[in-house]
């Protein structure tokens, strides 16, 4: 079975094409600035990486010249799109509506819709991906895999918030949580490369990137993770607040005289790292600044490293202990600075890092001493693969 996985920013689009017998990605890339005249993609196939300016005004149009990719003659992975045969589309926020992975019909759009209340950054975008995909591939099966779903184990003592009990009854108001997908395949992954039943570890898996979560993996069930009712929550981010004082945003409304729309736009969009550094909202260029004289680019990258490192400690007390620690995301996997600034803020719970295992970028691998007492790796995570296999599951 070949599946096609479908990733859509609002502007953005990226892509696998997985042949599932072997779990090899046949194709992959990424169409960004869609809506734009300089829109572009990046596709690789067959060893090759090609880019192509393409204007693509819509999703329905980057969807369309994307297939026409895994189809031309010189770099072609399959002879005719009839041999893809199921579609899986990355769905952020299911709310409490989706407590597991679903078949994509009119009516799951629609609810798909009712959550991006709670997801505005990323559902919206979404459901632009499956109704493009409605008109250029009708009647083709498509699941959404939502990020929350894997959080719908936490209990409730973990997930309400204390907050006047009837918003939660009225309008769902409690902790979602996000990047479950990934939180998932890095915590099974981590039992595949120790060879130890899931069901036996206490797992803390740290997903850092642009957007960071870290998530309590008990027995393979998600008991507690830092994002929210939605993703600003937790940690500060390259963009997003995180968690603050809920006094700072009332005051600053008055002050600014901001609407919610607007106070939502700043925590979002204009907060976090970049705000604290003065400095663009690119991870890279704020920690590469914070080695030399850029006082606020410093204290940034060190918050950063002190509430993930805050957080691990709590979710030693939710799980009674760690035995693993687990690196993944564009910063998790390939920043060794920020890896190792993390574990040796937690030499106290017995954790030391492994300076010379540590020295990599994106590869698998235990980066803890022999002695350590809890175990850290790196695990570089694959939210496609696991997406292709719930789309694989359902749709057999």
């Amino acid at each position: 079975m070949k599946i096609l996985v479908l990733n859509c920013g609002s502007s953005s689009l990226k892509y696998q094409l997985i042949n599932m017998e072997t779990e090899e990605v046949l194709a992959s890339g990424k169409y960004e600035r869609i809506g734009e005249a300089e829109a572009f993609i990046t596709h690789k196939a067959k060893g090759k990486k090609i880019e192509i300016k393409k204007p693509a005004y819509d999703h329905k149009e980057a969807i369309e010249f994307t297939l026409a990719q895994l189809t031309n003659p010189e770099y072609k992975v399959i002879d005719d799109l009839n041999e893809i045969e199921a579609i899986g589309h990355r769905t952020v926020h299911g709310g409490e509506i989706f407590k597991e992975s679903t078949i994509i019909t009119d009516e799951v759009i629609e609810k798909i819709r009712e959550c991006s209340e709670f997801a505005p950054l990323h559902n919206p975008a979404g459901i632009l991906g499956i109704e493009a995909c409605k008109k250029v591939m009708p009647g083709k099966p498509m699941v959404g895999v939502f990020d929350t779903t894997f959080h719908q184990t936490m209990k409730k003592d973990k997930f309400i918030y204390p907050i006047p009990y009837e918003y939660y009854e009225k309008y769902g108001i409690r902790k979602y949580g996000a990047h479950g997908t990934s939180h998932m395949y890095v915590s099974q992954r981590l039992a595949e490369i120790v060879k130890r039943d899931i069901k036996e570890l206490k797992i803390v898996t740290c997903h850092l990137g642009q957007g960071s979560s870290i998530c309590a993996v008990e027995g393979g069930k998600s008991i507690d993770t830092t994002m929210g009712l939605t993703p600003l929550a937790g940690l500060p981010m390259v963009t997003r607040s995180g968690d603050l004082d809920p006094s700072v945003i009332t005051y600053i409304m008055k002050k600014e005289n901001l609407t919610a729309d607007e106070m939502e736009n700043i925590l979002n969009k204009k907060s976090g790292l970049q705000a604290i550094s003065g400095l663009a909202p690119d991870f890279r260029e704020i920690e590469a600044a914070s080695y030399g004289d850029n006082e606020r680019a410093a204290i940034a990258i060190e918050r950063f490293k002190y509430e993930i490192a805050s957080y691990i400690a709590k979710y030693a007390v939710a799980m009674n202990g760690i035995d693993y620690i687990v690196f993944t995301g564009g910063v998790g996997e390939n920043q060794i600075n920020i890896r190792k600034g993390i574990c040796e803020k937690l030499e106290f719970m017995g954790v030391k890092v492994d300076v010379e295992a540590n020295n990599m970028r994106g590869e698998e691998k235990e980066i803890s001493t022999p002695d350590s007492k809890i175990k850290v790796y790196v695990v570089p995570t694959n939210e496609e693969l696991m997406i292709a296999k719930e789309t694989q599951r359902l749709v057999k």
